[in-house]
Formats: C-alpha cells, sequence, structure tokens
C-alpha cells in the first residue's frame, strides 16, 4: 500500500522532517519526506497497511516542538511504489 500525507501546523524548523523518516525508517516503510514551499511537510510511504497505520499515528502526534494541526491522507496507485526507496528526507543536506 501506498500513502501520501501533507502535514499542515508548525512542522518546519522543528526536526519534524527527521521525527518523520525515523519513524517510518524504524516501519521499515520505504518513501520519503520533504518540506512544501507553503510550509507544510509532504511524505509519501510505501508498506504495509499496519504499518503505515501506525507512521500516521505518530506523524499526528508530532514531534517535541512541533504542532500538527492537520493530516491530509489519500492512498496512491500501486504503480507509486516504483523507485521508492529505503526513507528519505528529501531537501536535506
Amino acid at each position: 500500500m501506498v500513502r501520501y500525507y501533507l502535514v499542515k501546523g508548525r512542522v518546519q524548523g522543528v526536526g519534524f522532517r527527521w521525527f518523520v523518516h525515523q519513524e517510518a525508517a524504524t516501519l521499515g516503510l520505504h518513501g520519503w519526506v520533504r518540506n512544501t514551499e507553503e510550509g507544510h511537510v509532504e511524505a509519501v510511504a510505501a508498506g504495509p497497511d499496519e504499518d503505515l497505520q501506525e507512521l500516521r499515528k505518530a506523524i499526528a502526534r508530532g514531534s517535541r516542538g512541533s504542532r500538527v494541526d492537520k493530516v491530509e491522507e489519500r492512498t496512491l496507485a500501486e504503480s507509486e511504489r516504483e523507485g521508492l526507496g529505503p526513507f528519505k528526507i528529501e531537501g536535506a543536506w
């Protein structure tokens, strides 16, 4: 299963991408997380449904210092799984 998440709130400049990366990597998910120009964070994750539900709970809880106001989520086509490797942070140096 492949899911897309758009997280709104105070989620930039507070280690939120690193938090999502750690949670997803611990669950063995594939995909990525990155900041958006609008000040949100977006992620695509692929893996078993139960693990994606655990990631969703972690995203909604947020990292220390963050404030999650809203999580928009949608299921993507299985073809979106192609090219997804071990979970990574995009746009980080």
